[in-house]
């Protein structure tokens, strides 16, 4: 069932009742969908997300479900914790996970995962595709966020990934600056190892931009689709074979270098 409640209150009454009366779900169903993020409502001139399933709500008082019995049934793998720098931390995103969460909830993002684990304010910096895996930074307040961010959109973030490709390629520092989208776009592949018996060669990619499935689109032109890439080569049973594994840059809170390395254990 994937359906959304849409409805203004017209007398007072609690988040949970208004929504039981209006969309016929049993009210157990609506306190886990609102717990999942799935429940918004204008907060301060703000739609934020409404959890709370108790909320007393005045008349007038708009409030939406998007309820999708699918999304709120998945059970995401849980991200990890690598270090806590205060004013931010840098985190495991394993495959499968979101970055951040839909209208139809954020249980199985990293952001959501973040703040219930920290206990903190958690704010996106950057985003990794849902079906790859690998390093993601998590800023704790709004100006840690932006200059993160900032950080990212100047070029200035060294971003590394490994990736395995389908077919062998051997290639040393190659640059591939096929635009994406029109805009200008730059990856540099570097071959690590070939694997004649698999037919599958072990790539280092380092981008210089950030275009939507960039690295993706950059392999599958070359031929070289990565490895589970169900948009850009062939589904897999070991799912898409895309990893971030190291973060460098300067801390713009320090001005010391920091280097974020993915634990071996966890890149395979």
């Amino acid at each position: 069932m994937r359906k959304t409640f849409d409805l203004v209150v017209d007398s007072p009454v609690t988040a949970v009742d208004a929504l039981a009366a209006a969309s016929g779900l049993p009210k157990q169903r609506i306190k886990d969908a609102m717990a999942k993020g799935a429940c918004w409502w204008t907060q301060k001139g703000k739609q934020v997300r409404l959890r709370k399933a108790k909320r007393d709500l005045k008349p007038g008082t708009r409030i939406q479900l998007f309820y999708d019995d699918q999304v709120l049934a998945r059970q995401p793998d849980q991200p990890r914790l690598l270090e806590d720098m205060g004013r931010y931390s840098a985190w495991f995103k394993p495959h499968g996970l979101l970055s951040q969460g839909s209208q139809w909830g954020d249980h199985c993002s990293l952001l959501r995962l973040a703040e219930v684990q920290l206990a903190r304010p958690c704010f996106l910096v950057h985003r990794l595709d849902a079906d790859a895996a690998g390093l993601m930074l998590i800023a704790h307040d709004g100006k840690a966020a932006a200059a993160l961010s900032a950080l990212f959109a100047g070029r200035t973030m060294t971003k590394v990934y490994q990736a395995r490709v389908v077919g062998i390629l051997d290639v040393q520092r190659r640059r591939i600056e096929t635009p994406i989208d029109g805009k200008a776009s730059a990856s540099v592949v570097t071959t690590l190892d070939a694997d004649c018996d698999t037919n599958t060669t072990l790539l280092e990619v380092t981008i210089e931009t950030g275009r939507k499935h960039q690295i993706r689109r950059h392999l599958a032109a070359l031929g070289h689709p990565i490895l589970g890439d169900r948009l850009y080569g062939q589904p897999d049973a070991s799912g898409l074979q895309l990893t971030a594994i190291r973060l460098a840059f300067k801390c713009p809170f320090t001005d010391e270098p920091q280097a974020l390395l993915l634990p071996e254990e966890l890149v395979g």
